[in-house]
């Protein structure tokens, strides 16, 4: 009997620990995190604030990934509706056919890529692994030259 309240009260103290240990989708995206400040994406988690017509609404916390635009040919911001399927501040589809290639190789959890005279950052749901995150730094590397 003596042993059984031993092993209890050890359950007991010990259970909060579990509360502290990564769950295994914490650990996929800090994985991914890290690999991507390794392949030259800095990265922090931002509050954007989303268009009214976003649906689903995104996160009201969301994982944003920039780097430094290397050529500026003016701001632009574009928002995934659909997969594959951008559309401007003013819900206008992605008219230039070289962007949108671009932004159609992105992960369907991309939400909004924003580009400004210096940087370009993206906004990402983060739910794939390091296929995603490479076609993610690929494109990427392509956008900061445009």
């Amino acid at each position: 009997m003596n042993a059984w309240i031993v092993v209890l009260l050890l359950a007991a103290a010990f259970s909060p620990l579990v509360w502290i240990v990564p769950s295994r989708r914490q650990r996929g995206q800090m994985d991914v995190r890290l690999a991507a400040r390794r392949m030259g994406l800095g990265m922090q988690m931002a509050r954007p604030e989303w268009p009214h017509w976003m649906q689903p609404e995104p996160p009201a916390a969301c994982p944003q990934y920039h780097r430094q635009r290397l050529a500026s040919r003016g701001d632009w911001s574009f928002w995934q509706v659909a997969p594959g399927e951008w559309h401007n501040r003013w819900r206008e589809p992605c008219a230039e056919e070289p962007l949108l290639q671009l932004l159609r190789r992105l992960p369907a959890d991309v939400y909004q890529v924003d580009a400004n005279k210096q940087m370009l950052a993206l906004y990402w749901g983060e739910r794939g692994g390091e296929e995603e995150l490479k076609a993610v730094v690929e494109v990427m590397q392509q956008l900061a030259r445009l």
